[in-house]
């Protein structure tokens, strides 16, 4: 298998972990939910990217402190814009509803995080370039359908919630866009992992460059991480004081909560550190074409779960129109691969 085969199949695999973070959601009781995200960003933020990038980069540190001043700040600032954007997902959801909040987003997301590090390199292929707007609109064009199929299934079972539609709906354009930033700042901070990289082939009788490339970008999500935490553990902390529910984390019972904490951490990590992994083995082309695949990916996935979770029971016209859109999100990664 090839080096971008061998990528394409981790995206795979990044997809299903991105998809299935959700789960853990569902589970965030008896602990407030600040409480409750306060220990998952800890855990996903902090705490997994330093250990899976120590365990793999020798002198971790060392190789972030020889980085170029710029290079940390914009991953970081990109991470941080991308926690901005975490939050105001879940400020839209009571104006629009979570399906058309999710097909916007994600929608964008994906859009803006292939076509901003395209348009950025050095020297873009453009050969390429009919072929990853074609992949992009399908996508974008599947993500809608998707989105509709979930709009039309919460009306059917009542869950429709759309109680200000110009208001949510700037506020997830707004949200999808800042959502890339993750994606891009993994893009600004590609300098990290080619520092890690030359750092491991100093002590290498047998240089490996694409396992160094492929493990060095573990230590990419350390930087633009810290910026995200940033975000999400100043609103955390925000909340706990404002609701006053600091004794959230002494709630009797919370061990399934806090497992469940844990776990979604591991799997939303998972999913970047694979994803990571896998752009590395595809070249400059693979951030441009890994992000919408791993965003397209994680929809499907997280429906599949959906669906065996119930949630599809009682309405079949929204849940073959899903599918039509989940073939579409398919064809789109097979014309952007």
């Amino acid at each position: 298998m090839d080096s971008f085969a061998f990528g394409l199949t981790l995206l795979v695999f990044a997809s299903f972990f991105q998809g299935t973070f959700g789960l853990g959601m569902k589970y965030t009781e008896p602990l407030k939910w600040e409480a409750w995200w306060l220990v998952h960003a800890t855990t996903a933020m902090i705490l997994l990217p330093i250990l899976a990038a120590m365990t793999f980069v020798p002198n971790l540190f060392d190789v972030i402190a020889a980085t170029p001043a710029d290079v940390k700040m914009y991953a970081m600032i990109f991470g941080a814009a991308w926690g901005i954007g975490g939050i105001m997902f879940g400020k839209c959801v009571p104006y629009i509803g979570m399906s058309l909040t999710y097909g916007i987003v994600l929608g964008l997301c994906a859009i803006v995080g292939s076509l901003i590090p395209y348009f950025t390199m050095e020297q873009p292929d453009m050969t390429a370039l009919p072929k990853v707007l074609g992949g992009d609109a399908l996508l974008l064009i599947g993500v809608g359908v998707a989105a509709y199929a979930g709009i039309m299934k919460d009306k059917m079972t009542g869950d429709s919630n759309q109680s200000n539609l110009k208001v949510g709906l700037i506020i997830a354009i707004i949200s999808g866009v800042m959502s890339a930033m993750l994606g891009i700042g993994f893009s600004e901070g590609l300098p990290i992992r080619d520092i890690a990289a030359d750092v491991m082939a100093k002590d290498q009788t047998d240089v490996d460059m694409g396992a160094n490339l492929r493990n060095g970008s573990l230590a990419v999500w350390v930087v633009v991480l810290w910026g995200g935490f940033a975000i999400n553990a100043f609103y955390a902390i925000f909340l706990l004081f404002k609701n006053n529910s600091w004794g959230s984390f002494a709630t009797l019972k919370s061990g399934k909560a806090y497992t469940w904490s844990i776990i979604a951490a591991l799997t939303w990590f998972g999913a970047l550190a694979i994803y990571g992994q896998g752009v590395s083995m595809m070249g400059d082309i693979g951030p441009v074409i890994g992000w919408p695949m791993l965003m397209g990916g994680g929809l499907i996935v997280s429906n599949v779960w959906a669906y065996r979770s119930g949630e599809w029971d009682g309405v079949a016209k929204p849940f073959k129109v899903l599918l039509f859109g989940i073939a579409l999100i398919i064809v789109a990664t097979i014309v952007m691969a």
